[in-house]
């Protein structure tokens, strides 16, 4: 009997041990940041934030490295990546093309676009740069391009139109308007208040040399998305862990050792998002004349 009783044991532990690889990766997701290029930069600026949600969830989490935007949606239509995070200009591409699920909201304080420039330069309304040159940063940027067009255009002109719009770096063209080479230019107010801040500790410029003369309503959230194979379940676990775990999250994207969180400083995570909220955005892509939104601007 007892030997009998062994045999069991022992073919129950071996079809354990045989199914043991199947249930790990079973348990393993993957996440891409699209705004993020390389496994170097995703490691420094969330990579704490992956240990705590990994811990959170139960989920061992892998970092997939994506080169752009479009890679993003196409590993998520392909089922090459499981969850990305991502801004709010490109949810309406990923909806659009990938039909990606909403998980949760990043919701930013102070997420908004500028017009700024200098003080004594005359410029007073979105009005008075017709004809001018204005800088503004990476195209296809939901707050450094398309929040800072939209702007613009709420302000009663046409920009792709009356203006002569240039992108380049943020630094760039922050120099570019204290040096007079663009009459303004457009940006979010977080880099703003940094760049205004550096500038006084630097060169002693104080905050009154700039003017914002125009400013849009707050942007909406940043979001994790989930890809259409994805099962509910997990969606359903990832989701407790943001609710469990919101404030050991929170510090491990603000105090975790990435470069660029004070865009995250003070945030909090939401979850009643909806696909109405980012009508907004879609206006941004109808004004630079791409009213489809079903391809990302500047991959």
């Amino acid at each position: 009997m007892f030997k009998n009783l062994y045999r069991c044991l022992s073919l129950v532990l071996l079809s354990l041990a045989l199914t043991a690889p199947a249930a790990i990766h079973a348990e393993t997701i993957k996440l891409a940041v699209t705004d993020l290029v390389g496994l170097e930069e995703l490691q420094r600026e969330f990579g704490a934030f992956r240990d705590t949600l990994s811990a959170a969830s139960g989920y061992d989490i892998e970092f997939l490295p994506v080169t752009n935007r479009t890679a993003a949606v196409e590993a998520l239509r392909f089922k090459q990546v499981d969850f990305v995070l991502t801004g709010p200009a490109e949810y309406v591409v990923m909806q659009n093309r990938a039909n990606a699920k909403v998980v949760v909201g990043f919701s930013r304080p102070d997420y908004f676009a500028l017009i700024v420039t200098l003080a004594e330069s005359g410029f007073t309304s979105v009005t008075d740069l017709v004809g001018e040159q204005v800088a503004m940063g990476s195209v296809g940027s939901t707050s450094r391009h398309l929040g800072p067009i939209q702007v613009l255009a709420d302000g009663g002109i046409s920009p792709m139109d009356d203006l002569d719009i240039v992108h380049t770096k943020v630094p760039i063209l922050w120099e570019s308007l204290k040096s007079g080479d663009v009459a303004a230019v457009g940006m979010n107010h977080t880099e703003f208040r940094r760049l205004r801040q550096q500038e006084m500790e630097k060169s002693g410029l104080q905050p009154g040399a700039f003017r914002v003369i125009a400013r849009g309503r707050d942007l909406p959230n940043d979001l994790l998305m989930a890809g259409s194979h994805v099962d509910q379940k997990v969606i359903d676990r990832m989701r407790d862990a943001f609710v469990n775990s919101s404030d050991e999250l929170i510090n491990a994207i603000v105090n975790g050792g990435g470069t660029d969180v004070d865009k995250y400083t003070g945030m909090r995570f939401v979850n009643n998002i909806k696909d109405s909220d980012y009508n907004y955005v879609r206006s941004m892509y109808t004004t630079i004349g791409y009213p489809e939104y079903s391809d990302f601007i500047g991959d």
